[in-house]
């Protein structure tokens, strides 16, 4: 199973779209850790969306779509839809 899923920042206010195939709470681990990258700027981040796919091409064409649309708000409705956030350690 591959995933596109959002995550978001309080600290930054700021969404970050991604895909993986690999298990989404380890992936939001490595988003967590020291790297470098978008997300080594913060945190706190969360998962506040995710949907699944049955092949990584799918899951990039998921990711490119809503990274296209450079829109907060079109984001934010679209995880006001699916209420589930998922945090690191659960």
């Amino acid at each position: 199973m591959c995933y596109c899923y959002i995550l978001y920042s309080e600290s930054l206010d700021k969404y970050y779209i991604g895909h993986s195939c690999e298990d989404i709470q380890e992936r939001l681990r490595k988003h967590l850790s020291n790297h470098t990258g978008f997300t080594a700027k913060a945190k706190d981040w969360i998962i506040v969306h995710k949907e699944s796919f049955c092949s990584k091409i799918e899951a990039y064409k998921r990711e490119r779509e809503i990274k296209a649309w450079k829109s907060k708000s079109k984001i934010t409705k679209l995880i006001e839809g699916n209420n589930h956030i998922e945090h690191p350690d659960l």
